[in-house]
């Protein structure tokens, strides 16, 4: 029996008929007929998550594992206000999430009724789409009421997809349960730009007349670029003057600085949206980024271009280095060991976390990577492997520092979590990142307001969890830890813990980069 709610119920039978299969719930009782009904619809899978701010980022992991729309259920009042961070995250992934809230009778907001304030675009300019469905009392309000809901729905696919928002008033009584057949609602579809075969091909005419094109992808990877500039930057013939740039998150800054050096710089995105993180940019591309790739590596394997041979020959040659440079014991030497042990990463997933290990990833991976870098929080980063890791039965692995990890703990509170996925914790006490930052250095607030020092450790976290627990302090034990981490079979989530000094880590990282001097350019 389904709810007596009929525009709740038009939103079930909508989400059923869109193919929505997932839906990530949170406790509260004005989202309860909501609540109620998901779980009553064979065709949805409900998983609990009490945290919603936690809540948010799962459900963007489960969307982003499976590149579909996945449900977020929060109840009124600040409930949805939590779920912000993981939206707009959402936002900048292009991630199908669909964030449906409970709301009061709108005569009650702003008159000290509890759990009561504006919802209705309460996101922001963080969704794609946001309405507000009627109760319907009549055919015309049943009418608004399922294009309110096909127009959301819509959205998250549409132009490259991303987040919308769903809120739904709900009068008193809120448990009757009388209905026993969801109504059959109407569905609008549409059609998807699609890039053409002819346009792919006026990109790649423009691209090889060019007299120094650079291809970029951003996320999920652009792996020794920083490295590339690092070397480069004062050698103007490896500066290009048109980037063909495939979107995606840039983690470099210093790649980014140099990229504005180019005379021009085309972006290539579904969604047809600006970004100009060049500040060069002269042309929008709406279209897939791989079909542009696909395209371009054909005719590229054809026709060479000294230019992207050039780049080529230098970032094989600091591949060759990076292989060669034994880091002493640190956090990069545990991505080292981590990545070499798992190669080209095609049985499974990796997700990094924000700071050093996404900046470690640039230097190591050299596979598909998963990160949160639509607006680079630290929040999240746990939660959003966690949910990817429900959603697939291949193994999840999450790297991740100490900040990110103990400000996300609450990702491991969960009980659908399986033994897939996998937790590299890199701990040196504090956000070592700011132990690079020049300047820095000279002010007393560092260590412990900026940095957060600190003596945590996620041993008892694990035990509170029911996750098998590792730790290591040496070359040697980390070499086995990483082993086991990766090969060890366990019906529950497995964590490493790799404990460094902060000073020794930042030391390494300084050394290797001196190290790269020895590649000639």
């Amino acid at each position: 029996m389904y709810s007596n709610k009929e525009n709740v119920n038009i939103l079930t039978s909508l989400l059923s008929t869109f193919g929505v299969r997932h839906a990530v719930v949170c406790p509260g009782s004005r989202n309860a007929a909501i609540v109620h009904n998901l779980n009553e619809c064979p065709e949805i899978t409900c998983i609990p998550v009490t945290d919603e701010r936690s809540a948010g980022f799962y459900a963007l992991g489960m969307a982003l594992g499976e590149n579909l729309p996945v449900i977020v259920c929060v109840t009124s009042g600040t409930a949805l206000l939590n779920l912000i961070p993981a939206v707009a995250e959402a936002y900048y992934q292009c991630a199908p999430l669909i964030v449906i809230s409970a709301d009061r009778p709108p005569q009650w907001i702003d008159q000290l009724d509890g759990q009561t304030l504006p919802q209705p675009d309460a996101l922001g300019r963080f969704v794609r789409k946001a309405v507000t469905l009627p109760e319907p009392h009549n055919e015309e309000e049943h009418w608004y009421c399922n294009r309110l809901v096909n127009e959301a729905l819509l959205e998250t696919l549409h132009h490259g997809g991303g987040p919308v928002h769903i809120n739904v008033p709900i009068t008193e009584p809120l448990f009757e349960f009388t209905v026993k057949k969801l109504p059959e609602e109407r569905e609008i579809d549409c059609t998807a730009n699609e890039l053409s075969e002819d346009e792919a091909a006026a990109v790649t005419l423009h691209f090889l007349q060019a007299e120094r094109p650079l291809l970029l992808s951003g996320q999920p990877l652009n792996a020794l670029m920083d490295e590339a500039v690092y070397l480069v930057a004062d050698d103007e013939s490896y500066t290009p003057d048109f980037v063909l740039n495939m979107g995606g998150s840039v983690v470099s800054k210093r790649l980014k600085q140099y990229l504005r050096r180019a005379k021009e710089s085309w972006l290539v995105n579904e969604a047809g949206t600006m970004a100009d993180p060049f500040m060069n940019l002269t042309y929008i591309i709406e279209g897939c980024r791989s079909d542009v790739e696909d395209y371009l590596t054909t005719v590229l394997e054809v026709r060479k271009i000294d230019f992207v041979e050039k780049w080529k020959d230098l970032l094989d040659r600091i591949r060759d280095h990076v292989n060669a440079y034994q880091p002493d014991y640190s956090q990069m030497a545990a991505v080292k060991l981590f990545e070499k042990k798992i190669g080209q990463a095609e049985d499974m997933y990796v997700h990094y976390a924000n700071s050093t290990a996404i900046r470690l990833a640039n230097t190591y991976a050299e596979h598909e990577v998963f990160c949160n870098r639509g607006v680079n929080g630290i929040d999240g980063s746990l939660s959003t492997a966690a949910g990817f890791s429900c959603v697939t039965d291949k193994k999840v692995f999450c790297v991740i520092g100490d900040l990110s990890f103990f400000y996300d703990q609450n990702a491991l509170w969960n009980q659908k979590l399986r033994g897939n996925l996998r937790i590299l914790l890199l701990n040196n006490g504090r956000g070592g990142i700011f132990n690079t930052l020049k300047g820095l250095e000279n002010s007393e607030a560092r260590d412990t307001l900026v940095a957060a020092k600190h003596h945590t450790t996620a041993e008892g976290i694990c035990a509170q969890n029911k996750v098998d627990y590792m730790k290591v302090k040496s070359m040697r034990d980390l070499k086995k830890g990483i082993e086991k981490l990766v090969d060890s079979k366990s019906r529950r989530p497995m964590l490493l813990e790799v404990f460094t000094d902060v000073d020794e880590d930042t030391r390494v990282v300084k050394d290797y980069y001196e190290s790269l001097k020895q590649v000639k350019i």
